[in-house]
């Protein structure tokens, strides 16, 4: 009970020092290249999700430091982008069926989610 009551007193203060977490699972925020972030906020205009609900998950998980080498990120048909892709049924259905007509699966995932 007193290690529960002393992760309580901290998450209070760092959220009181304004400290983030990333999608609320007690870690801290990514760090990627300013060029990384911007690539992350600007795919969110293809979207299902909502624009604004994908441009406040990105602000929330990363913030601007070194480049992450490890991060995702490819270009398909004159698109950029970086990180899992949070596609919608339609955009799922459309990579299966891109994938199955002989397409890779990356760019399957970016085409459909960029152009459907």
């Amino acid at each position: 009970m007193k290690k529960f009551a002393a992760v309580i007193g901290l998450l209070v203060m760092m959220t009181a020092s304004g400290a983030t977490a990333a999608a609320g699972d007690g870690m801290e925020q990514h760090e990627v290249s300013q060029e990384q972030f911007d690539i992350l906020l600007a795919q969110c205009r293809y979207a299902d999700t909502g624009k604004a609900k994908c441009r406040a998950a990105v602000r929330e998980r990363y913030r601007v430091g070194r480049t992450d080498t490890s991060l995702d990120c490819r270009t398909f048909s004159g698109v950029t982008v970086c990180g899992t892709l949070k596609l919608s049924r339609a955009e799922r259905a459309c990579t299966r069926d891109s994938e199955a007509a002989g397409m890779s699966f990356r760019r399957a995932e970016v085409e459909c989610y960029t152009l459907s």
